[in-house]
Order: structure tokens, then sequence, then C-alpha cells
């Protein structure tokens, strides 16, 4: 099981309804980040900034997945107004930081 992380932006303004709409996510959209191999999923905010971190076992499996689930296009469009979200064009997924120390 391989871990990575990425750094997105809420819009200014956003910060409270992008909570809200996270302690209010749809059932349909935790299935497909599941069915999709997503496991241990987390998402920090400090300030504008978001940090999320996740598990899955095959990256690549797990971002044509997301491509091709409707809810999560859904999902993504419902957001898109309060979000800035920098995709690397190889992927059309966010930019993945690359781990810098593990400590387990």
């Amino acid at each position: 099981m391989a871990n990575y992380a990425w750094v997105l932006e809420v819009r200014p303004g956003y910060e409270e309804a992008y909570k809200q709409r996270h302690d209010e996510i749809w059932p349909e959209m935790l299935a497909c980040l599941r069915a999709a191999g997503i496991r241990n999923y987390n998402i920090y905010r400090h300030g504008l900034t978001l940090f999320g971190s996740f598990e899955t076992d095959d990256l690549k499996a797990t971002q044509a997945a997301l491509a091709a689930d409707p809810t999560n296009a859904r999902w993504g469009a419902s957001m898109a107004a309060m979000m800035k979200i920098e995709t690397d064009p190889t992927t059309d997924f966010p930019f993945l930081l690359p781990q810098q120390f593990h400590m387990d």
C-alpha cells in the first residue's frame, strides 16, 4: 500500500462551505472513492491551503476509476466554484507531492 498527498486551495470566502460539504459528503461519493481503491483519506486545512493524503495499492487504477466515475464528475462540478485545483496535464489529477520523510 502506498501513500500519496496533494495540496489544493479553497477560494476566499468558501472555507465554511467547503467544510460543510465534506461534513455532509454524499454516500455515493464515499462509495466511489472506496471503489477506486482509496483508503485512509484525510484532508486538512490551514488558511486557504488544503492538504490531502490517501492510500491506494494502484495509483494508475485509482486515477482511471475516478476519471470514469460519473459521481466523481458530479462532485467535482459541485466543488469547482469553491476550489483552485492545479492538475498535472499528464494525468489530469492533482499534482502529487513527493514524500520527504516517513516514520512508522
